[in-house]
């Protein structure tokens, strides 16, 4: 069988992983945007469809003023006793937390806040009943995993957090899981930092508290020595096992556009995952991660995708690719679509004008650490098209909608109608670190709705637009490289589309199509 890595791409890092039955259950980290961590279903480990967030209501995720890549980071998801739970912290509000579901397509619970410092926070529930907390332990030049015995109902600590393991070397010790298998504890935990060093490493021992002897054969996965074609940051793993006792393991990766840049962020990944004779695990037969995977293996079940999606009616585009779709915005936000931040639900409409949202400016700007008039989607392949009709007459220079192409409030790329000179223009705002420019102002007269339209590869985006899509005009472009993680100080995310106003501008959206190359 061949399947394709990765298997969710674009920004879906720190995969989390449960099964109950014949269904798989997967969360990712999701940082500064709302709703909080995506909620990812399949049938064969392989398709991947999302069917909502875990965290939907403002007093579940609290993100004012929420600093780039702070926010939500690496959520764990067990499923126990008939319950789902998923485990994070929150950095920049609370710390670590639990939240639980009876229904995994329902809502889920209010926070229950956890006792413990650190992050990355892992649920392990032992044969026994107890219930174990682990996360990053700091001490005082370097970094461990702690553990504490919790009530999995109140959160309350049972025992003091104690120091379990202090990994096999790398540095960061972070993203603990704890399995059991065969009597035996198992530890697995990201070393190395998230970026080109990142590995998965492993220890066991005969108790959850250890002692832990380290694998001998660690890390079990990496590419820190790989060339630069091979995916890069390989780390950050969660193992989960078929009903027929098959073993997988899921992690992030990242791909690079250039020579050590990459803007699409870390993706979800995934390997088989066998056990040598001695006890320890072996991934993908201890050969590097590749697009295309082969293995002897096969799905449990083919996915169904018949499912009616609740939030966005999505067609096969006749004219491209079979990924390609268009999105008629209906009565909520679409699905694997974003908020920045907590958002201020009286700037959007997505029922007045049938197959439109409106957008309303407000103070904010996508300069700001705040919550703008915006919403986007990943972008989840290097050579891809977007395109959006918009219908906006802005009277101000301060007014400004468009389509952007997003990553942080200090490095984005914003195509937009604004006005200059009594004029309706379209121009491309380039905002890089503390500089920001302005290039290609172009004037459409009349009050026609305008086709706006980005196209990349892996150097560079291409800006146009038209009053129709046979007449569209370029506006300018803007390199990858400056929206690149390795150009800002070290975020955790990845670039989006997005839909925005600003100033007090009101703007109809519809038609929005995002078309892999």
């Amino acid at each position: 069988m061949q399947y394709h890595n990765p298997v969710i791409p674009g920004f879906y890092p720190d995969p989390s992983i449960c099964r109950n039955g014949e269904d798989y259950y997967l969360v990712t980290s999701s940082f500064e945007f709302f709703p909080g961590i995506p909620l990812f279903h399949s049938r064969n480990l392989i398709e991947w469809e999302q069917i909502g967030h875990v965290l939907t209501r403002k007093r579940q995720i609290m993100l004012e003023h929420c600093q780039p890549s702070g926010g939500i980071w690496a959520p764990t998801i067990r499923f126990y006793n008939g319950r789902y739970y998923v485990s994070s912290t929150n950095y920049s509000y609370g710390g670590n937390f639990i939240v639980w579901t009876d229904d995994i397509y329902g809502e889920w619970s209010d926070p229950v806040w956890i006792d413990q410092k650190g992050i990355d926070p892992s649920l392990f529930f032992d044969d026994d009943g107890k219930v174990y907390f682990s996360s990053t332990y700091d001490l005082p030049d370097s970094q461990a995993i702690g553990q504490c015995e919790i009530d999995i109902d109140t959160g309350r600590r049972l025992t003091d957090t104690r120091i379990v393991w202090e990994g096999s070397g790398g540095k960061y010790p972070e993203g603990p899981h704890m399995y059991k298998r065969g009597g035996q504890y198992y530890m697995l935990a990201a070393e190395g930092g998230t970026e080109y060093g990142h590995m998965v490493t492993i220890c066991r021992g005969t108790s959850p508290w250890g002692p832990f002897e380290n694998c001998p054969y660690n890390p079990i996965l990496t590419h820190r020595d790989t060339k630069l074609h091979h995916f890069q940051a390989v780390g950050h793993g969660d193992i989960v096992e078929t009903e027929t006792g098959e073993s997988w393991i899921v992690f992030h990766g990242i791909r690079t556009s250039q020579y050590m840049l990459h803007h699409l962020g870390r993706e979800t990944m995934l390997a088989p995952l066998d056990w040598r004779e001695d006890g320890w695990p072996v991934v993908n037969g201890g050969n590097n991660i590749l697009p295309e995977m082969e293995t002897d293996r096969r799905p449990v079940k083919v996915q169904d995708f018949h499912e009616e999606d609740a939030y966005a009616h999505i067609r096969e585009d006749a004219s491209g690719p079979e990924d390609s779709f268009e999105i008629f915005f209906g009565n909520g936000l679409p699905q694997g679509w974003i908020y920045l931040r907590n958002p201020d639900l009286t700037l959007y409409d997505f029922c007045s004008r049938p197959g439109c949202v409106r957008l309303t400016g407000c103070k904010y700007s996508l300069n700001d650490c705040e919550s703008p008039a915006f919403i986007g989607r990943r972008q989840q392949h290097f050579f891809v098209r977007a395109q959006v009709r918009a219908d906006v007459l802005p009277e101000s220079t301060e007014y400004a909608a468009g389509l952007t192409i997003f990553h942080t409030n200090e490095h984005h790329y914003d195509l937009m109608v604004t006005e200059r000179g009594g004029k309706r223009v379209v121009l491309l705002r380039k905002v890089v670190g503390d500089m920001q420019m302005e290039v290609g102002c172009r004037h459409f007269s009349g009050e026609e709705r305008l086709y706006l339209t980005v196209e990349a590869d892996k150097l560079e985006y291409r800006f146009s637009a038209g009053v129709s899509k046979a007449g569209m005009e370029i506006i300018g472009t803007g390199r990858t490289q400056l929206l690149s993680t390795e150009c800002m100080p070290m975020t955790f995310t990845g670039c989006f589309f997005g839909l925005f106003a600003e100033g007090g501008v009101t703007v109809w959206f519809d038609r929005f199509q995002y078309l892999p190359l």
